[in-house]
């Protein structure tokens, strides 16, 4: 609907678009046939709000509105909800205390209420002359809920109005018993908002809700208004904003206990007692729930339980669930501490063979301090850790440092906690606390574990590359030797100290580095892989790659999301990543539902690396922005410059300047005050790109000077790799071609070539662009189109295609010239990549060739017929008229044609259509 109610500024009608529609629809046929139209839900989805809205916008209508409503637990006298309607005008009450067989109904001394059919047909005919004056619409709200002889007689009401221009409209909740009959009558269920819209109505209502916060709510909500909006009042402050953790049951506000939590009450103990059971088993495994209940009572209780829908069990899999999450909170908030704890203690019994769950309800049975319980706790935390579990590994160090007996313990799994937060869950935020409290308990503690926190959150606020380097370098050293990188912690440090010399991208820091490389007893092969492949690569060695590979050919199965993202990192710049597509997008997909955020913004950004060599441009951006979105609601900006980056060169190679600038300067501004030169490198590359497209050699020569000089792959510098053929060309086009052929040999001493296809089609090319004759650069260029799978690196290889078109052209080869520049045109294009399309065109018209519009080729029928009708100025409903299509799809087509034709606006279609008329299909 385009016209919203008056009183959505709260929000209540957010998602409600669909149903408001249907609404608008029936009252719009109320005047002409009538009818009635029941609205059913489950309590609190909103039900109330939205029969406000519908009512306002009747009466906007000009409609008379008559409305009672059930109210649950009142003792009411025959006919209340039934005098409540016809009272709630002064005129129509008047009209109905003159009509005998209502008078009684309405409480006259003179009149007894007669039978339940006389009283409908006087209500029906009642309303059915109302209405030949005003349409009239009868509203119940909560039908549920109204006395015996109204909910009989209303009931049927509602289905005499058919023809009467009379509207009925009652709102029914889910589950109750009633004496209110709605069957037969026209039903619209109203069901939980989307994800989307719950996220909006809290983002709207509760601004300041941290976005960890937000998402732990609209999973407790399952898109339940009334939860949403009650919720966050029963948080803390603190809580709002994560400074606190969320506790395992979020408590019910008053409101939401009367809710969700009234029918528990009355059920007989043995059946809340099961209850309880299930609420804190959670899978709904009932043969756990029965072990837990032997001796107690039995399967049976939970008759009543179903009777009333508070629970289902699914035949087919035996498993218990809860109609909503809230009904398991109540009967958990309905429950003594003490019935908690022994609920507890019973599923320890009953998940005997199953330690981690054993854990968890040993650890919530505890009534203080217990060494074997938190060290079963660290374990859980360990082996959630490595199946890329974050919030439940940081859940279980939290609860594992509480039952700690000794200062240094609780010190150390907090501080643990605090690294395995910023690791996996990326919840920085939370990390000064947890170090505060650590260092509160046990000031003297020193630990790999605390280091790696404070570093974490060092560069992700105002810290710098070296104060983070020597706060892990320190606490490494304190570590006996050798360096034992079984323990996780340890492990972590050294990890976090490569990812921190990578940023700085200096000597000096990857000597400390390496001097404690040497140092362990054994090294994992990723940490191996990460410092041979990735922080240097045009130093790395054949078995190397090979090593790379092995690991990457093992890694199907594998459900850890960390080791995911540092194999494919360890191969990005060596164009392995399509080799880990499918883990990088599944790892990257699982941020959406706020699992292990760090891990899926890695992925997302290396996916997004993948895709700028493979052309996937457009769900690049989806991917990367979102990937970006992460790191800004966590106010995690460490890992964000790799997804900038990538946005930054697609926005250069489409001519968007503005935005690849403002990138290139945040990434330039963040790397200066803290020596990060890795990100530097990133900002020049993006600005060389930019130079490139816009012809501007000089400048993309100094810019990817800053990467690598000219000549030599300057070390840890991994960047260069990626910048060779746009060095080689910026070096050309400039007059230095003799710096270019020495970068090429510069590259094929480090065996760059044999590293992969793409490196190898990329160093041909450059070496045929240094080539002082133009045979030889024709033959060399040749050769690296024709390389394995030249086409998989789309901008790369039309890159090539334009390089060759231009040496043939001026070689005086105008026919092979043609057949070249055309492809590379028509791949720019396909691209987007507008500024080197020009260029390509550009070469063509020096070649005498004729040069059609941008996508000329590719504009179907449909859309030349579209672009026609809008030249003349028809607007998209006038064009869908008359071509039978729909607004939207008139919209869709113009917004996929216009940079076909290299327009921006309609009034440039007329021109570009008559281009267009010179070349048809």
């Amino acid at each position: 609907m385009t016209d919203r109610p008056r009183g959505d500024a709260d929000g209540s009608l957010i998602g409600r678009e669909a149903d408001m529609e249907r609404f608008g629809s029936f009252l719009a046929g109320v005047p002409l046939h009538g009818g009635s139209l029941a609205l059913v839900g489950d309590p609190g989805v909103g039900k109330t709000a939205l029969l406000t809205a519908v009512v306002r916008q009747a009466e906007a209508a000009g409609m008379r509105v008559l409305q009672t409503v059930g109210v649950q637990y009142r003792a009411q006298a025959g006919y209340g909800a039934l005098r409540q309607l016809l009272a709630s005008l002064a005129e129509v009450h008047s009209t109905a205390m003159r009509m005998p067989d209502l008078a009684g109904v309405l409480g006259s001394e003179r009149c007894a209420a007669p039978g339940h059919d006389v009283v409908t047909e006087a209500v029906v005919s009642l309303v059915a002359g109302l209405s030949r004056d005003v349409p009239t619409l009868l509203v119940l709200d909560d039908a549920q809920w109204l006395d015996r002889p109204s909910s009989v007689v209303l009931g049927h009401v509602a289905r005499r109005l058919p023809n009467t221009g009379t509207g009925f409209l009652c709102t029914v909740r889910l589950g109750e018993e009633s004496f209110f009959d709605h069957s037969g009558l026209p039903l619209h269920e109203l069901g939980p908002l989307s994800e989307t819209a719950s996220d909006e109505l809290l983002r709207r209502r509760f601004p300041a809700l941290a976005t960890r916060v937000r998402r732990r709510l609209i999973a407790e909500a399952e898109g339940n208004p009334l939860a949403l909006l009650e919720l966050p009042t029963a948080l803390t402050e603190s809580q709002r904003i994560t400074v606190r953790a969320l506790p395992s049951h979020i408590p019910l506000t008053r409101r939401l206990q009367s809710t969700f939590a009234s029918r528990i009450s009355a059920l007989p103990p043995a059946t809340r007692h099961l209850l309880l059971v299930a609420a804190l088993e959670g899978s709904g495994n009932m043969l756990v729930v029965r072990r837990a209940v032997s001796g107690r009572c039995s399967l049976k209780h939970l008759a009543p339980a179903e009777h009333t829908q508070l629970v289902r069990v699914d035949d087919s899999t035996g498993r218990l669930s809860f109609r909503h999450s809230l009904i398991r909170s109540a009967v958990v908030e309905l429950s003594t501490s003490a019935q908690r704890r022994n609920v507890h203690r019973a599923l320890a019994e009953a998940w005997t063979a199953v330690p981690e769950q054993r854990a968890w309800h040993l650890a919530q049975a505890a009534e203080g301090p217990d060494e074997r319980i938190a060290a079963l706790l660290e374990e859980v935390a360990d082996i959630s850790a490595r199946r890329g579990d974050g919030p439940n590994a940081v859940s279980a160090l939290v609860r594992a440092a509480e039952l700690s007996p000794d200062a240094t313990s609780y010190a150390r799994r907090l501080a643990k906690a605090a690294y395995m937060g910023a690791n996996l869950t990326g919840d920085v935020g939370d990390v000064p606390r947890l170090l505060e409290n650590a260092h509160q308990a046990a000031p003297g503690a020193e630990s790999p574990a605390v280091a790696v926190a404070a570093a974490m959150y060092l560069l992700n606020s105002y810290g710098d590359i070296d104060t983070a380097h020597r706060l892990l370098s320190g606490a490494i050293a304190l570590q006996p030797e050798p360096y034992d990188l079984t323990d996780a912690t340890l492990y972590e440090a050294v990890s976090t100290l490569l990812m921190v010399c990578v940023h700085g991208g200096r000597r000096e820091l990857w000597t400390d580095f390496d001097r404690a490389l040497a140092k362990c007893a054994a090294v994992p092969d990723t940490l191996e892989l990460l410092r041979s492949t990735f922080a240097d690569p045009a130093r790395a060695r054949p078995t190397d790659w090979e090593r790379l590979d092995a690991a990457i050919r093992a890694l199907p199965g594998t459900s850890d999301p960390v080791r995911i993202v540092r194999i494919a990192t360890a191969g990005a710049y060596a164009d392995r990543l399509g080799e880990m597509e499918e883990p990088l997008r599944l790892t990257a997909r699982g941020g959406l539902s706020g699992q292990n955020i760090f891990p899926a913004i890695q992925a997302s950004f290396l996916w997004s690396s993948h895709a700028w060599f493979t052309g996937q441009w457009p769900e690049l951006r989806q991917v990367a922005q979102q990937g970006l979105r992460w790191c800004e609601e966590l106010d995690y900006p460490l890992r964000s410059w790799t997804g900038k980056f990538v946005l930054a060169c697609v926005h250069a190679a489409c001519g968007e300047y503005a935005a690849a600038r403002a990138l290139a300067d945040q990434m330039d501004q963040w790397a200066g005050s803290r020596r990060g030169h890795a990100v530097s490198c990133y900002a020049a590359h993006a600005r060389t790109l930019i130079a490139l497209s816009q012809g501007d050699f000089e400048q993309a020569h100094r810019h990817a000077g800053k990467v690598t000089p000219a000549g030599a792959f300057a070390p840890f510098a991994g960047h260069a790799v990626w910048t060779i053929l746009d060095q080689v060309e910026a070096e050309v086009h400039t007059g230095r071609r003799a710096k270019a052929a020495e970068h090429v040999r510069a590259a094929r001493a480090a065996h760059l070539e044999a590293v992969s296809p793409r490196l190898k089609m990329v160093l041909l090319a450059s070496a045929a662009m240094a080539a002082e004759h133009d045979d030889e650069a024709v033959r060399g260029l040749s050769a690296a189109l024709a390389v394995d799978g030249a086409g998989r690196w789309p901008f790369d290889n039309a890159r090539i295609h334009l390089y060759l078109g231009e040496r043939l052209r001026r070689s005086k080869a105008p026919a092979r010239a043609r057949t070249h520049l055309s492809a590379a045109a028509e791949a720019f294009e396909r691209l987007g990549a507008h500024p080197w399309a020009d260029r390509a065109r550009k070469e063509l018209r020096a070649c005498g060739t004729p040069v059609p519009p941008p996508g000329a080729s590719t504009l179907t029928p449909q859309q030349r017929e579209i672009a026609r009708l809008a030249a003349t100025g028809l607007t998209n409903k006038q064009i869908g008229e008359k071509l039978r299509l729909s607004p939207r799809t008139v919209s869709t087509h113009l917004y996929q044609l216009f940079p076909k034709l290299g327009i921006t606006t309609r009034a440039a279609l007329h021109d570009a259509l008559e281009q267009l008329d010179h070349f048809p299909d």
